[in-house]
């Protein structure tokens, strides 16, 4: 009998953490590169309200902002370890993975307005575009829109010749590297958190990026110049790793799955706003002054960043362009 209840009690033991751990919920590591305040930055943060709610405190999401985790450069490769199980990165960064095809939603002029580009990701092409993620352990969730892109300097941008010899800060695009080639300038890949140093101290002269990061990461107090040109989109992927992602309970994956639906809907809903409202208190700042293409400047543009598609090609490959072509009455030369 003393035997037996030995035995009971090193069971106990043994399953008590197991027990314990049973009860734990399940982390997500939400990490990404911009602050709270930014579309992004506030659509993370409602997934995370969200997720909570409605798995009942089973999930719990852990927010990093502003490359507090990982810098944007490492992201992706800790997401395929595992170290992170979500992020939302911008669709060029998936190039390095050997996705390409992404690299063609940073086509300039290539969306008329929020409404196509919404119609565009939520149907066939950005499915299509998801479907390539699933070869390199990545899960596509949901398309983050942040609005369309700006360019800023120490002096005015408001023809193609004004961009000669500047150096750029992109993102790492191939396609954002060649229509800035094609207007005169010098491209750098620089991660997100090195911009506002990079751009204080001169080791590059600009950049583009929307009206909302330009407020929240201060780019416009250290920039004299910003050309409001909308000239390109900028859109971000939420992904998660595979494995953990389908290694979750059914019941609690599709609660999650509601939760980035939600998410999602109140992130794209709020983008637009945010970047006028950003562009208004940019004005208002009176650190830097705010030019507006005319039309002819705009077709000036246009025909300067023109060969960029027929470049492409060997670059992203026909297929996406076809598709893209099809899907947004494009034409791509």
């Amino acid at each position: 009998m003393r035997k037996l209840l030995l035995a009971v009690a090193a069971a106990a033991i043994v399953l008590a953490p197991a027990s314990v751990m049973a009860q734990s919920p399940i982390v997500i590591k939400f990490s990404h590169v911009v602050a709270n305040d930014t579309p992004k930055g506030k659509g993370a943060l409602k997934f995370k309200e969200l997720a909570e709610k409605y798995t009942d405190g089973k999930v719990k999401v852990e927010v990093y902002p502003n490359s507090s985790l990982y810098k944007d450069k490492e992201e992706i490769e800790a997401l395929q370890l595992g170290s992170v199980q979500m992020l939302a990165p911008s669709t060029a960064k998936f190039a390095p993975l050997g996705v390409k095809e992404f690299e063609a939603l940073d086509l300039p002029w290539l969306f008329k307005d929020d409404e196509t580009y919404s119609n565009a990701m939520k149907g066939t092409v950005g499915k299509w575009l998801f479907q390539k993620l699933e070869a390199k352990g990545i899960t596509g969730l949901a398309y983050w829109d942040n609005g369309f892109h700006m360019v800023s300097s120490n002096r005015s941008l408001t023809k193609p010749t004004d961009f000669q010899g500047l150096k750029f800060r992109i993102s790492g695009s191939k396609v954002a590297d060649q229509y800035f080639r094609l207007v005169g300038s010098i491209p750098q890949i620089m991660a997100f958190s090195e911009v506002y140093q990079a751009l204080q101290t001169g080791v590059v002269d600009g950049c583009e990026n929307t009206a909302s990061n330009y407020l929240t990461q201060k780019f416009f107090e250290v920039q004299k110049d910003i050309t409001v040109s909308y000239h390109a989109h900028l859109q971000y992927a939420v992904i998660v790793n595979s494995k953990f992602w389908s290694g979750l309970p059914p019941d609690i994956r599709t609660q999650l799955e509601k939760a980035m639906a939600d998410a999602t809907e109140y992130t794209n809903s709020i983008a637009r706003k945010e970047n006028d409202d950003a562009l208004a208190e940019i004005k208002k700042s009176g650190k830097t002054t705010l030019h507006f293409l005319t039309d002819a400047d705009r077709k000036a543009w246009q025909e300067a960043m023109q060969p960029t598609y027929k470049w492409a090609k060997g670059r992203v490959g026909q297929e996406v362009l076809d598709l893209i072509a099809k899907e947004l009455d494009v034409k791509m030369n």
